[in-house]
């Protein structure tokens, strides 16, 4: 059995027995919260097969007997983490987005480590983190939008909520944008001749600052309401 092949074993097929040994004592929820445990604390890079063993008291090839590496292992711990979606809803879809955008950047707050453990290019899915994905098509249908179309703002929202995550997990204080002005306020202000739009941009009141989360969602959602509208027959759009 090749590296997919194991993965898609332990994120969709029946709880597999280990073939040999004596009756099974772990279980793959067991390891995956070891796992969790670990990276909430340390973050992902200190998560290995040898630290989860020893934190369940087992040795590393007990177990390999459970789970065959740690890519596998990271898998498990994605699918623990994401939990279920937000369940389905007969709220408008705008609503629907907003509250699943707020969960998903909510669940990157406590678990900062998915991060890490999304960005290293294709991987298998598990069923619950293609829920999420599903909510945000299922929320669009029937509004005049091509499944391709549906697709692409499911990625576009999943895109903005982890760059704004990303941007939090790394600022200092948790306000990107106000390290953004501490850094460069100084040098746009002695500069303003030479940058006027971002000087009078920085200089005006800081009401609705930090706020790119938000602004963020809102602006992706008028784009999808304006393209729906669109796609209205013309006695049935809004005025």
């Amino acid at each position: 059995m090749n590296e997919q092949d194991a993965a898609v074993r332990l994120l969709w097929g029946p709880p597999a027995r280990p073939t040999r040994g004596p009756k099974p004592a772990l279980t793959l929820e067991s390891i995956a919260r070891a796992g969790v445990e670990i990276a909430d604390a340390e973050g992902l890079a200190a998560v290995s097969m040898q630290r989860v063993a020893g934190l369940l008291a087992y040795t590393k090839m007990s177990l390999y007997r459970y789970v065959p590496g740690k890519a596998e292992l990271i898998a498990l711990m994605v699918e623990h983490t994401v939990g279920e979606p937000p369940p389905p809803s007969a709220s408008p879809w705008r609503d629907q987005l907003t509250d699943w955008a707020h969960r998903m950047a909510a669940l990157f707050a406590a678990h900062p480590w998915v991060l890490d453990a999304l960005s290293g290019g294709p991987r298998l899915t598990g069923p619950r983190e293609l829920a999420w994905l599903e909510r945000v098509v299922a929320a669009l249908d029937g509004h005049g939008l091509s499944g391709a179309e549906r697709m692409d703002a499911a990625v576009l929202l999943v895109g903005h909520v982890r760059t704004i995550a990303a941007q939090q997990r790394q600022s200092r204080e948790g306000s990107p944008e106000a390290e953004m002005l501490r850094a460069l306020g100084g040098l746009v202000a002695s500069h303003a001749e030479r940058y006027p739009a971002l000087a009078a941009a920085m200089a005006e009141p800081g009401e609705g600052r930090d706020n790119a989360f938000d602004f963020g969602v809102e602006r992706i959602l008028d784009g999808l309401a304006a393209l729906i509208d669109r796609r209205k027959p013309l006695d049935n759009r809004a005025d």
